[in-house]
C-alpha cells in the first residue's frame, strides 16, 4: 500500500473545510498545526503529525500547563483512558493535557482522518465541564467565548452517525 503524502492529508483538511497552520517538515515527518471548534469548546488546538511509514496522530492540547491538583488531574485522564477507549489522555513534557487519537497507516484515508479529527472536538465537548477549571482561573467561560460563532461544526455533524454518544450528549449539555 502506498503511504499518504502530506499533499494529501492538505488535500483532506481542504475538503473538511479546516484550514492548517504551514507544514513543519523534519526526517520524513510532516505536523501541521489547526484549531478545532466543538459545540461547547472552542478553539481547541490540535497538532496533525503524519509520519508516512506509521500513520497520523491527532494531537488535541486540552489546557494549559497543570500547576495544582496535579494528582486529581492525573486520576481524571487515566479515568478518561477507560471511558473514551479510541483516544488516549496524557501530560506533555510541559504539563499540559493532552488528548491523541492514532491512525495507523494501514487505515489512513480522508474518511478516517475527518474522523479522528471530529472525535477529538466530541471528546473535548464531553470533558469540557471538567476541564474549565483547567483553561480559566476559577472555570469562568468569558463572555466573549461563550458568544463566538461556532467554525467548522459541519465536521461534528458530518460525522455524528459514527461518533455515537460523544455527539449526542454534548448536544444536550
Amino acid at each position: 500500500m502506498p503511504s499518504t503524502t502530506p499533499e494529501a492529508i492538505e488535500a483532506w483538511l481542504a475538503e473538511l473545510g479546516l484550514v492548517p497552520g504551514a507544514r513543519v517538515a523534519r526526517d520524513g515527518v510532516s505536523a501541521w498545526d489547526l484549531t478545532l471548534d466543538g459545540r461547547t469548546r472552542r478553539d481547541l488546538r490540535v497538532t496533525l503529525i503524519l509520519d508516512p511509514s506509521i500513520g497520523a496522530i491527532v494531537w488535541a492540547h486540552l489546557a494549559p500547563p497543570l500547576l495544582d491538583g496535579l494528582r486529581k488531574a492525573y486520576r481524571t485522564l487515566l479515568r478518561w483512558n477507560d471511558e473514551f477507549p479510541l483516544v488516549k489522555f496524557s501530560i506533555a513534557d510541559d504539563g499540559r493535557p493532552t488528548a491523541a487519537v492514532e491512525i495507523p497507516s494501514r487505515w489512513l484515508d480522508s474518511d478516517e482522518l475527518g474522523l479522528a479529527l471530529a472525535r477529538v472536538a466530541g471528546v473535548a465537548d464531553r470533558v469540557f465541564e471538567e476541564t474549565r477549571g483547567w483553561i480559566w482561573i476559577g472555570g469562568r467561560v468569558p463572555d466573549r467565548y461563550a458568544e463566538r460563532e461556532v467554525r467548522n461544526l459541519g465536521l461534528l455533524d458530518r460525522y455524528a452517525d459514527r461518533l455515537g454518544e460523544l455527539v449526542e450528549e454534548s448536544v444536550e449539555a
